[in-house]
């Protein structure tokens, strides 16, 4: 697993540049996904790899391909110093895992080891032998993230079709 650590103000356009929103298809969205401030994402990023974001992560448009091509490209979850609310909303709505730890997201580095516990918000950085506490997600908003998203949820529950 490895961790791709990225600044403040990290926006929806440059998480999927607006460029590429014509093709619906959530892997053809990772396959650019941070292209505009890292070349390499896309090429290198694995299943269960983390994304390490600075204040106001997920900034700009609202729309919810930013989050899905992030999912899309394999990373595990999105730890922040803080988010955009509506980033906030769309990551959950789409079952992208995101917590926010100011203090976590400043220390973790590229190249460090990284563990999550998402039902406790613990953080662990198995490299700098650093623990930090996340608020953890709701039950409910955890049980939509475990479904997959909002709507594989709702129909989870009998709610939707």
């Amino acid at each position: 697993m490895k961790i791709y650590k990225y600044g403040d103000n990290v926006d929806t356009d440059v998480i999927i540049p607006a460029r590429h929103l014509n093709d619906p298809d959530p892997k053809a969205l990772a396959s650019h996904c941070m292209e505009d401030i890292d070349k390499d994402f896309a090429g290198t990023v694995e299943q269960g790899d983390i994304m390490v974001g600075g204040a106001n992560f997920g900034c700009g448009s609202s729309r919810e391909h930013a989050p899905l091509a992030i999912k899309a490209s394999g990373v595990k979850c999105v730890i922040a110093k803080s988010y955009a609310r509506i980033f906030y909303r769309n990551a959950i709505n789409i079952g992208l895992p995101i917590l926010e730890c100011p203090k976590a997201a400043e220390d973790i580095q590229t190249g460090d080891t990284v563990c999550v516990d998402f039902s406790t918000g613990v953080i662990s950085d198995e490299t700098q032998g650093k623990t930090w506490q996340a608020a953890p997600l709701p039950e409910f908003i955890e049980n939509i993230v475990q479904s997959g998203g909002l709507l594989k949820s709702l129909k989870a529950r009998g709610a939707a079709k």
